[in-house]
C-alpha cells in the first residue's frame, strides 16, 4: 500500500489524524482503537501499515507494542498538506 492509498482508507486516515493532531501520544492498538471507535484487530493491522511507511514507530516490548507519530520533520510537513488537501 503506497502513501496514497494510506490516506484514501477511511480507517488509516483516522489513524494517521488521531496521531497528527497528537503528536506527542503514545498508544497501544486497543487505546488507539478505543480513542477512533473502531475495531481493534482492524486498527493492529493498519498501525502496523503505517509503520512500515514511517508514518509510525513502534516501540516494541515483550507485553505490548506502542505506537507514536514520526519525528520526520519533512514528512510531517507532507502529512499536513495532504491532510489539509483532503478538507
Amino acid at each position: 500500500m503506497d502513501n496514497n492509498k494510506l490516506f484514501k482508507s477511511p480507517l488509516h486516515l483516522k489513524i494517521i489524524k488521531f496521531f497528527h493532531e497528537n503528536q506527542s501520544a503514545v498508544d497501544t492498538p486497543r487505546g488507539v482503537a478505543t480513542w477512533i471507535g473502531e475495531d481493534r484487530a482492524k486498527v493492529k493491522s493498519a498501525l502496523e501499515d503505517l509503520v512500515k511507511h514511517k508514518i509510525l514507530v513502534a516501540d516494541r516490548t515483550a507485553s505490548t507494542t506502542g505506537y507514536g507519530y514520526t519525528r520526520d520533520i519533512a514528512l510531517i510537513s507532507r502529512i499536513k498538506k495532504t491532510l489539509a488537501s483532503l478538507g
